[in-house]
């Protein structure tokens, strides 16, 4: 990686970091530092849940804890069991976290404007076109990768997305039961695993893989949601499908996919797969793929 390119994030965190206020403990002009403020944000006018909150902001349990434990404390927030499952703890903002909450968004708006006052228009939308690009970059560094049970809700539901979109592309349409088997039990250590990309504790992408003891291991089910895609996501699934093949020691890896899926075909060629004669009876498959793992 470059050393330049480095600096420069570095020089460009530090400006922005001077611009909205993040060097002092009085968020924008407030008496509490940002990551409070933050927090009120994101527990909005609806409230949420702290599993919620704390996959949203990558917060562990102790800090998110602390920070509520304040904001309670000042008055802006009340912390109790869901009414709908005794088990989970819900926040929700009073009526002067709500207020508080109002003029945190006046607040930032101020500090927009103040950015765009000393510019032309051009300048303007120079800038705000740079900043749309900088928020889709950087997109990428927030999304987590992990292992994942995949009979779970979040894991059954990416299974759903991906049923979908295929049933929509093939010109037969296309029907689970009529694929190779990808079951859950069979995505389980120490038969297989699936890990699924997470953005903002939200999934938004997975892929599956099948071992097979001294036979290739099998990539499977891989999808990206659509507000995702070019992000690099798929790319870097496979690689973690990869990493975890060679943690299993498979030294080989293949997949089969529809003449149709022209963007996942380029992508696995992209990453090294190299296309071979019909290694399975997969009925939806024209193309099959074989990659020797380094």
């Amino acid at each position: 990686m470059d050393a330049s390119d480095i600096q420069q994030i570095r020089r460009f965190n530090r400006i922005a970091a001077e611009g909205i206020g993040l060097i002092n403990d009085r968020f924008l002009g407030r008496e509490r530092p940002m990551g409070e403020s933050r927090l009120l944000w994101e527990i909005g006018p609806d409230g949420a849940d702290l599993r919620t909150l704390r996959a949203r902001l990558s917060l562990d349990s102790g800090y998110l804890s602390r920070l509520l434990a304040s904001l309670e404390r000042q008055g802006l927030v009340l912390v109790q069991a869901h009414p709908g499952d005794r088990r989970v703890r819900h926040a929700c903002l009073t009526k002067t976290g709500l207020d508080e909450r109002v003029e945190l968004e006046r607040l930032s708006d101020e500090v927009a404007t103040r950015m765009l006052e000393p510019l032309s228009d051009e300048q303007r939308s120079r800038l705000v076109a740079a900043m749309t690009e900088v928020e889709r970059l950087l997109r990428p560094s927030l999304v987590h990768y992990a292992v994942e049970d995949a009979g779970s809700r979040e894991a059954q539901w990416c299974f759903e997305q991906y049923f979908i979109e295929l049933n929509k592309r093939f010109e037969s349409g296309f029907d689970p039961a009529m694929s190779l088997s990808a079951d859950v039990h069979e995505l389980t250590a120490p038969q297989g695993a699936l890990v699924l990309a997470r953005l903002h504790g939200e999934p938004i992408g997975c892929v599956a893989i099948k071992f097979h003891k001294k036979s290739p291991a099998e990539l499977k089910r891989m999808w990206v949601s659509p507000s995702a895609r070019g992000l690099g996501v798929g790319r870097r699934l496979i690689r973690e499908a990869e990493k975890h093949a060679l943690k299993a020691k498979a030294r080989v890896i293949w997949l089969e996919t529809n003449q149709t899926l022209h963007e996942a075909i380029n992508l696995y060629k992209q990453c090294g797969y190299v296309e071979v004669e019909a290694f399975s009876a997969e009925p939806y498959a024209h193309h099959w793929f074989k990659k020797e793992l380094a």
